[in-house]
């Protein structure tokens, strides 16, 4: 016979998968998936999940971009070496591009957490408006872009262009994904190379996250009744649906284009004005 307490234990680890599931989903693809990952709890009521669900979602996310991209990666690796030796390389560059997309993000990021901003700016308002307007803004960047260059053709002004757009998706709503695609579009890559550089723009700034919500649960700030269990399926199911919409988008995206996610994102936004007014 199932007891209170079980039946609270097993909601918590649907609670946790359901937003393991999100967070992978979401977290490549432009619609923001720190939006999703707020509205549950607003829509649902949900309590906190804690800081280990935290922890556990970005690195599950993190991993996936590192597999996926382990050549690119391992060039980058070797790139260091070569920007240290002065030596023009394609791993080289690609290490210098993000390195100077990086700051800007890491640096607001910071300065928010330090003033409580990144909780003030968790409101369904503002989701609602971020999600409408920056998904019309993804839309208008796509059509109206005139060149479709390769990642490999871009610069380090470029890389540092898409790394200010960045730091707009710290409202939440934005899409981290979706505005770095269209800071890419608007500065003449293709498609497929704006997600590309998009996604390997991730990998320092959802570790620093990762790493940021790792301090706080070695300090005893997981006030979530999550468990070390369900925190690790939360790792395994968020990096087995992120690499599934990485793979997937990255395959589709030249072909659909953006206007799809705009319609998301405009039905996504009415209906949570809608939700607003209602409630």
């Amino acid at each position: 016979m199932l007891t209170l307490s079980g039946l609270i234990a097993l909601m918590t680890w649907w609670q946790a998968l359901l937003l393991a599931l999100i967070q992978g989903l979401t977290e490549f693809l432009p619609v923001s998936s720190s939006a999703h990952l707020i509205l549950p709890e607003a829509v649902f009521g949900w309590t906190e999940q804690g800081v280990l669900i935290d922890v556990m979602a970005h690195f599950g996310t993190l991993f996936s971009v590192l597999l996926y991209f382990r050549k690119d990666v391992a060039e980058m690796i070797l790139g260091v070496r070569d920007l240290v030796q002065r030596k023009l390389t394609r791993g080289s560059v690609l290490a210098l591009n993000l390195i100077v997309a990086t700051p800007p993000a890491l640096i607001i990021g910071v300065l928010l957490a330090s003033g409580g901003w990144d909780e003030a700016l968790r409101n369904p308002a503002i989701i609602a408006a971020a999600t409408i307007i920056f998904g019309v803004v993804l839309w208008l960047s796509d059509i109206w872009a005139k060149d479709a260059r390769d990642m490999d053709t871009l610069s380090w002004r470029g890389a540092f262009g898409m790394g200010l757009a960045q730091v707009i998706a710290f409202i939440p709503g934005t899409s981290r994904s979706g505005i770095t695609m269209s800071a890419g579009r608007v500065i003449g890559l293709s498609r497929e190379a704006a997600a590309r550089f998009s996604m390997l723009m991730s990998l320092p700034v959802i570790g620093a996250g990762g790493a940021y919500a790792l301090l706080k649960l070695a300090s005893g700030e997981n006030t979530g009744s999550a468990t070390l269990g369900q925190g690790l399926g939360v790792a395994a199911l968020s990096f087995v649906v992120a690499y599934a919409a990485i793979a997937l988008f990255l395959r589709f995206v030249t072909r659909i284009g953006f206007l799809p996610f705009m319609i998301y994102r405009l039905g996504l936004g009415f209906a949570l004005i809608g939700w607003i007014l209602l409630t």
